[in-house]
This record gives C-alpha cells, sequence and structure tokens, in this order.
C-alpha cells in the first residue's frame, strides 16, 4: 500500500500586498494630513484678511483706564505701567505725559534707565530723553503718547489712542487744576 503522507501545508504570505497596503496607507495619511493643514492655513487667512466686527472691538469704556491719583506721582518721575504698555511721565512743572513703551524703530520693549534718565531701547540701543524724542538711532521719531484726562484728581489714559509724533511739543503735556 503506497500511503503518501500529507505534509501541512504553509500558509503563504503576499509580502507584495502587505507592502502594497503600507504604502497605501501612508499615502492616504499623508494626504489626509496635508488637506488638514490646507483647511488650518486657509481659516487662518481669511481670518487675517476679514475686518474686524462690531463684536470683536473694544468698547469705548474699556479703553480708558485710570492709573492712579496726581498725588501719587511725584514731580520729576517716570512710573513704568506695564499692564497698560506705557510710561507715565511727570515733570518738574507738574505736567504729566503719557508715553509708549513701544519703541518706534521695530516695536521692541524700551526700559527707562534711572542714573541716565533716558529711555532705552535693548533691541537696537535706540535711546529717549525723558520725553521720547530720539537722543540716539536708528528709532526713526519719537516714541508715540497716549492722551490723559484728568478728573477730580485721577490720572485716565486713552490707550486706544495712541498717537504718531515727529516731535516733542510742549501741548502733548496734561496739567491738573
Amino acid at each position: 500500500m503506497n500511503q503518501q503522507i500529507m505534509k501541512p501545508s504553509k500558509p503563504t504570505i503576499d509580502i507584495k500586498s502587505e507592502k502594497s497596503g503600507r504604502r497605501d496607507f501612508l499615502k492616504n495619511s499623508w494626504k489626509i494630513l496635508g488637506l488638514i493643514g490646507a483647511v488650518e492655513l486657509s481659516v487662518f487667512t481669511i481670518n487675517l484678511l476679514s475686518p474686524i466686527t462690531g463684536k470683536n472691538k473694544r468698547s469705548a469704556s474699556s479703553t480708558i483706564k485710570e492709573v492712579g491719583n496726581v498725588d501719587d506721582f511725584s514731580i520729576n518721575s517716570v512710573t513704568t505701567d506695564r499692564a497698560n504698555k506705557l510710561f507715565l511721565v511727570r515733570e518738574s512743572d507738574g505736567g504729566f505725559l503719557a508715553l509708549s513703551l513701544t519703541c518706534s524703530h521695530l516695536g521692541c520693549s524700551v526700559l527707562w534707565n534711572e542714573s541716565k534718565n533716558q529711555f532705552i531701547c535693548p533691541c537696537h540701543s535706540s535711546a529717549f530723553n525723558k520725553f521720547g524724542e530720539v537722543i540716539n538711532s536708528p528709532a526713526p521719531r519719537p516714541l508715540d503718547f497716549f492722551p490723559i484726562i484728568i478728573e477730580e484728581g485721577k490720572i485716565k489714559i486713552d490707550i486706544n489712542q495712541k498717537t504718531k509724533r515727529s516731535q516733542f511739543e510742549k501741548n502733548q503735556l496734561t496739567y491738573a487744576i
């Protein structure tokens, strides 16, 4: 009797289809990630170019910031207000001047140097006197200033009305009555 011994067959793995499956998965993954990136870029661009609507604008009352009483600021002083991004200067004759702490060159934050009696920009070494006028370039113009309102001994600054200027003028100072 002739018996045939049958060996169990090994499962065959189709290597070609396995590699093809991985490749297809990776290709589809990259396509999905690319699509997500394109959608995000589109949304960002649309938000950047769209005008600010009324619901996104700050109300006028929220731009007037009270920074303290007139008596809180000594004569010939410079007070830094980082929260409102400004310096409050009190001149020897009692006048107040609110200066932006943003350099007019490239927008770095300037610092008050008490010993030199000037504002210094740490980024490119521009220097400004206590009225915000340029002492050392590359800053092209003086520091911007904000209008000040003094009511009942309280100093209020309209931080939404930053004004560019070409020079310091005496009428930029505000006095308590």
